[in-house]
């Protein structure tokens, strides 16, 4: 079974040096990552949060949305850590496709529990020329505690990606990382990894 820690979430800094960046190039990649993001909830309400679409529906919709703003290669590379070396060509191409499958089926249904929670985007951090945080709250119905979530985008100047995201301080690259580790060393190696998330995606897909 998995760890109990991925799958407590809701929806890992690229290792990048530190480089200067001017004053002004700050504050357009500040301030264009902080839109990426709110473009990205204003696309997940208007897509996911309709309870009138089917769940099939949704699940394809949330794929395109995805594939489209999030680093999905680097994520699930980053995830699998020094596994991945390690991996052979066919193993690598069958856990991208089934990290990718597991991610959509995970957080479908979670995007949609925000219908009517607003997400307050509070300022950005430019880290080095490639990599923006931006800090934001989910608004939660009933006077409920906000929920702190960083994204951390990155960029090329052209093409903006999310590389990570944080949940009250919480990486889940990190927790996807430690999660699938915990799997390959209790004996299974890779192809036990390959066969748990398959079993898992086919789980939450089944789900409703």
């Amino acid at each position: 079974m998995y760890a109990g820690s991925f799958f407590k979430w809701s929806i890992a800094a690229v290792l990048c040096g530190f480089l200067t960046v001017s004053s002004a190039a700050a504050d357009s990649h500040g301030k264009a990552s902080a839109d990426f993001i709110r473009s990205l909830a204003d696309k997940a309400i208007t897509s996911l949060t309709d309870p009138e679409t089917p769940r099939s529906e949704r699940i394809e919709r949330f794929r395109t949305l995805f594939n489209d703003s999030f680093a999905v290669r680097s994520i699930g590379k980053r995830a699998l850590g020094r596994y991945w070396r390690q991996a052979s060509d066919t193993e690598k191409t069958r856990y991208e496709k089934l990290f990718e499958n597991l991610m959509v089926v995970t957080y479908v249904d979670r995007f949609a529990n925000y219908a009517g929670e607003a997400l307050d985007i509070e300022k950005s951090r430019v880290e080095d020329k490639s990599i923006a945080t931006v800090f934001t709250q989910i608004m939660r119905k009933g006077g409920a505690k906000p929920i702190r979530v960083e994204w951390i985008v990155g960029t090329n100047g052209v093409i903006y990606k999310i590389v990570d995201v944080k949940v009250e301080g919480v990486s889940m690259t990190q927790t996807l990382s430690s999660d699938f580790a915990s799997i390959i060393r209790r004996g299974g190696g890779i192809p036990g990894l390959l066969d748990e998330l398959e079993k898992k995606t086919a789980q939450l897909s089944a789900a409703k």
